[in-house]
């Protein structure tokens, strides 16, 4: 229980609890990793219809919080930067090739990389902000990435969409590539 209530809740100083829902909210977005991954769970989620169109975008945010709360108490996951690299090549070209497996088996791809991407914004909480808000501020922004993803993922029932929304994956599966290459070196 205490390990949850010092997740919740980081004594703040110098303004931190702004601080911590600002660097929650923008954090996501200053990995363009992370926003190619979170783009391609929403993508994904739009290919496969409905239910996965809204529960790859629940399934990921909530292990991400697991994930982050593993990295703000400072329990070790290996390869967390793999991962992410990983997780971006993966969903990027199941997107390319319009892989439809089972709910199970896509919610428990999404959810796997979910605790990489969530276990490095834990592990940077900045030093004084509100764990909890800095926690809301990025799902919130995660949220916000497969909700475009969604709408990109609409493209599909336009004329020439699906073929649109393919490349899409192939570009992020690019940037994967980019980022696993990187986390290699």
């Amino acid at each position: 229980m205490n390990a949850l209530a010092l997740f919740l809740w980081t004594p703040p100083h110098e303004g931190g609890a702004a601080a911590g829902l600002v660097a929650g909210l923008t954090h996501p977005l200053t990995g363009f990793d992370h926003v190619l991954a979170m783009l391609a769970v929403g993508l994904w989620g739009a290919q496969l219809g409905a239910p996965a169109v809204w529960s790859l975008p629940i399934a990921f945010p909530l292990l991400m919080s697991v994930g982050a709360a593993l990295g703000v108490l400072g329990v070790a996951l290996p390869g967390v930067e793999l991962g992410i690299a990983l997780s971006a090549l993966v969903l990027g070209v199941l997107v390319a090739l319009e892989v439809r497996p089972r709910l199970a088996l896509a919610m428990t791809i999404v959810a796997g990389f979910a605790l990489f991407h969530g276990h490095a914004h834990g592990t940077e909480l900045p030093e004084g902000a509100s764990g909890a808000l800095y926690s809301v501020g990025f799902v919130v922004s995660t949220g916000a990435l497969h909700g475009a993803g969604i709408l990109l993922g609409l493209l599909r029932a336009r004329p020439g969409g699906a073929a649109i929304v393919r490349a899409l994956g192939g570009l992020v599966a690019l940037g994967g590539l980019y980022f696993l290459w990187s986390a290699l070196q």
